[in-house]
């Protein structure tokens, strides 16, 4: 008779072992668990990183269409600031890719308007009056079909006058995502942009000089 209680005991705990074991593994199922995740990037920094993705790979374009006859310190600062920009494209796709975010914003230069910067949502709702989408600085489609048959001296020349302007649209994008971010990576290299292409634009400047061209209007 004590034999038998005892199996009792044993079949009741193990059956209580199994159905914890069972419920364990069905709790996902029956009782999903809803974490909130910590956005990885403010609006303002997935906007940034989407827009300056896009703001250098016109820079490239402009280095590939530059002709190879043109003076050899333009060349050699093409070179040079196309090195640069990859680095910093592929630092930036790599934060979007974090985030889940594509290379390209859906509504380029909103982040410039942002007065606080806040979490990234994908739902964002139309501001009332929606604000100036064109990019700063970048260059024209006859611009650049100008470059790419531009030859010589006048390529080098052309090619200066656009990059100092496409340099001058992306110092006042990372001016004002420096001003809008308070800390973190993001601001870090655009300050760091900042700084580069600042004394790019110094380099530039003197070339054209050189060349005894101006800037472009």
């Amino acid at each position: 008779m004590w034999h038998t209680g005892r199996i009792k005991v044993a079949a009741i705990a193990s059956s209580a072992f199994a159905l914890l074991v069972i419920g364990a593994a069905l709790r996902p199922l029956v009782l999903p668990e809803h974490h909130t995740a910590t956005p990885i990037l403010t609006s303002v920094e997935v906007g940034f990183a989407q827009d300056m993705t896009a703001h250098h790979q016109q820079a490239l374009i402009m280095v590939q269409r530059l002709d190879r006859s043109a003076d050899p310190t333009v060349l050699r600062l093409a070179q040079q600031l196309a090195d640069v920009q990859r680095i910093e494209i592929g630092t930036m796709l790599g934060w979007l890719r974090l985030t889940n975010e594509t290379p390209l914003s859906p509504h380029p230069m909103a982040w410039m308007h942002t007065e606080e910067p806040a979490p990234h949502h994908h739902s964002v709702a139309a501001p009332d009056h929606p604000p100036d989408t064109t990019m700063p600085g970048l260059a024209t489609m006859s611009e650049l079909d100008a470059l790419a048959t531009a030859r010589g001296r006048d390529a080098a020349i052309l090619f200066l006058q656009l990059m100092f302007r496409h340099h001058q649209g992306g110092l006042t994008m990372s001016q004002a995502a420096d001003r809008l971010l308070p800390s973190g990576p993001v601001k870090e290299s655009a300050r760091s942009m900042f700084q580069s292409q600042s004394q790019e634009t110094g380099v530039i400047s003197v070339l054209l000089t050189q060349l005894g061209a101006q800037p472009l209007p």
